[in-house]
């Protein structure tokens, strides 16, 4: 495993991290708490340091299963994860990916922190993120001076936005970096699908802030495992996405086959191809299978991607894959 700084934080965070939504939320399957905390811990032994988690991911099961996973390992792993959904006053079980109200009052936020803390174990939290802001967060001068004390005070280390719930935000993200004192932008942001990522990753460089990518494989299109006749589970989200993403998308992953070698899969091409951004800090696959985690955390032994690989990338994005215009369709991203 290789470790990257975020930004200029001081925070080494290992190049995949994991996503702990997966384990947690029934989005991409059910499991038990000792499926959970045994896919974790097993991640940790390949090096993997870095887990972002969120407090509404399961009313907050996300945290408390990296309690459970490493209680008694503060020191040893970072810990990200996200507040501003109010699942305080509406909880319940989440229908689909319907999204909660949200509330950026200093008072929710605080207690949102608190409420992390306890459910974590701990009495701080590396990466506290704004989960899928939206421009009203970004204007509130009270949220982000609350962000700067709870720093200075110590019980967070870091903070910036997690964009989303799909693909865009762009302007979100623009007033994050320009305006606010973040340390890290979190953002979708995979081959398949660079804009606003790329854009959005330039300018975080350029404000010294560092960049997390999440749904790196497109949703599991970059994984090279689908086909035109693959199904997904009535729990999976990706079952009520239109025809035309998975068709559009195994068109896309065709004409990449050219980055497969003996000692690289695409799936390993995706994360290296992200990490070429030497301001890249780490990456969130989806991983909620074993098979999954060890190619992933082998992605740290296979070959960077040469110049002309990452220019025949360029050249391929910027004319849609070379497909006709009745075969393209942006593919959009899930939330998360």
């Amino acid at each position: 495993m290789r470790y990257r700084e975020l930004g200029s934080t001081g925070i080494q965070l290992s190049e995949l991290g994991f996503g702990v939504w997966t384990l947690s939320t029934g989005w991409w399957g059910t499991y038990s708490d000792d499926e959970a905390v045994a896919l974790l811990r097993a991640a940790y032994e390949r090096g993997v340091t870095f887990f972002d988690a969120a407090d509404s991911y399961g009313n907050g099961r996300s945290e408390e299963l990296l309690a459970k996973a490493f209680g008694g390992q503060r020191d040893r792993i970072v810990i990200g994860t996200k507040f501003g959904y109010d699942f305080y006053t509406n909880g319940g079980e989440r229908n689909g990916q319907r999204e909660l109200p949200q509330d950026w009052s200093p008072a929710f936020v605080r207690n949102a922190l608190e409420q992390s803390l306890r459910r974590l174990g701990t009495n701080y939290v590396d990466v506290y993120q704004l989960h899928n802001p939206k421009m009203d967060a970004m204007d509130n001068d009270a949220l982000w001076a609350t962000l700067e004390d709870l720093r200075r005070e110590g019980t967070i280390r870091s903070f910036g936005p997690a964009l989303g719930p799909a693909i865009g935000w762009q302007k979100e993200g623009e007033k994050a970096l320009l305006s606010r004192d973040c340390d890290v932008l979190h953002q979708i942001y995979n081959v398949l699908e660079q804009d606003p990522g790329q854009a959005l990753a330039h300018l975080a460089r350029e404000r010294g802030a560092g960049v997390i990518a999440r749904v790196t494989h497109a949703s599991g299109l970059l994984e090279g495992k689908y086909t035109e006749d693959t199904t997904f589970d009535e729990n999976d989200h990706r079952r009520h996405r239109p025809r035309g993403w998975l068709t559009t998308g195994l068109k896309m992953v065709d004409t990449l086959q050219f980055l497969v070698r003996p000692d690289r899969t695409i799936g390993q091409a995706a994360l290296r191809w992200l990490l070429a951004d030497p301001n890249m800090a780490s990456v969130l696959p989806n991983i909620y299978k074993m098979e999954q985690l060890v190619e992933f955390a082998g992605a740290a032994d296979s070959p960077d991607l040469t110049e002309d690989e990452m220019a025949r990338v360029a050249d391929l994005y910027a004319h849609r894959f070379y497909l006709e215009p009745e075969e393209y369709a942006p593919l959009g991203a899930v939330k998360g």
